[in-house]
């Protein structure tokens, strides 16, 4: 099984990431990753991603990094 991010701009076009990811394994370990580097993608030019499982989208649609920095 192999868990991989999908970096986006606003308008859904793919985009390279300033943070290059690792390999993730578990589900678990993707979402981390991405809850470590969120800012450093958007400040990097990325405004949304999506998770695959296997080339299977996880989630409905994109999620957005540009929520509150409280």
């Amino acid at each position: 099984m192999a868990w991989t991010w999908r970096f986006e701009t606003a308008d859904g076009t793919q985009t390279a990431p300033s943070v290059q990811p690792e390999e993730f394994t578990t589900q678990g370990d993707a979402e981390s990753w991405i809850g470590e580097e969120w800012r450093t993608l958007r400040d990097g030019g990325v405004d949304q991603v999506r998770l695959f499982e296997d080339g299977t989208e996880v989630y409905a649609g994109p999620m957005s990094l540009h929520a509150d920095d409280d």
